[in-house]
């Protein structure tokens, strides 16, 4: 049974700006999916919870259905909120990240969806990611890879359009963006950097990831290149925190 004792208040800031039921719902939330929780698989009850938080009821009640309509917790009527963990994807961040291979068995199917595209100029973030030219001429795919039909991931890509033109087509086709790429004629390419951080969805993440109000996701911003080590993808990604952990790995490095 997830429950606080009275030191547990002092994760409740209330000077962060953060509404307070979104803190009682990241804790709880955090606390599932490291795996604190009693055989029974409940809640504390609602009063017990406002008490070790030092807030009201209504503040855990905001929570809990929060949680519950991400699925992370159930309320049963007359008997409590059941907790209901779901095992992590664990996708792996190496020199070849592919997602379709870095679900492997942990999934019967995965793929990628083109939502929309666009060409837009290069922004100086894009440019000095690409080593392009600023305004260069950029096609911008929005995307989500999905697990055996559930959202785990959404992205922004920018590719140099010049070259790419043909990349929305091909991903339409293929469902893959590394099947696209090699369509457009790069047969492999090697993740140059990763950086890794932790916020709050936005509300694009929560309809594209069908998540709840206050979900954290992990974002990557990652630069994929060619085997000449040129540059070729800029992708800002957010992932599902409550259904990956993203591990990093240095198992094939000696064979990029």
């Amino acid at each position: 049974m997830i429950a606080m004792n009275r030191s547990g208040n002092g994760r409740i800031d209330r000077t962060a700006g953060v509404a307070l039921w979104r803190q009682v719902a990241d804790y709880i939330r955090r606390s599932i999916a490291e795996g604190i929780y009693d055989e029974r698989m409940m809640l504390a009850p609602e009063t017990e919870l406002a008490a070790s938080f030092g807030v009201n009821r209504h503040t855990v009640r905001s929570a809990i259905a929060a949680l519950a309509s991400e699925g992370v917790v159930r309320p049963i009527h007359g008997v409590g909120t059941m907790i209901r963990p779901s095992r992590k994807l664990k996708l792996p961040l190496t020199r070849r990240t592919r997602f379709s291979q870095g679900v492997g068995d942990q999934a019967k199917e995965a793929g990628a969806t083109l939502l929309s595209h666009r060409i837009e100029p290069a922004s100086s973030e894009v440019a000095e990611a690409l080593v392009l030219e600023h305004g260069a001429d950029c096609i911008v795919l929005e995307t989500t890879h999905s697990a055996d039909g559930k959202p785990v991931s959404t992205a922004t890509n920018w590719l140099e359009a010049h070259r790419f033109e043909n990349m929305p087509d091909r991903l339409l086709a293929l469902g893959s963006i590394s099947a696209a790429l090699a369509a457009c004629g790069v047969a492999d390419y090697v993740r140059l950097s990763t950086e890794i951080s932790a916020t709050h969805a936005t509300n694009e993440d929560l309809v594209r990831l069908k998540l709840a109000a206050g979900a954290v996701v992990l974002e990557t911003k990652a630069v994929n290149g060619d085997a000449n080590g040129k540059p070729i993808q800029y992708a800002r990604s957010r992932f599902d925190a409550g259904r990956t952990s993203l591990v990093i790995s240095f198992a094939n490095d000696a064979l990029a």
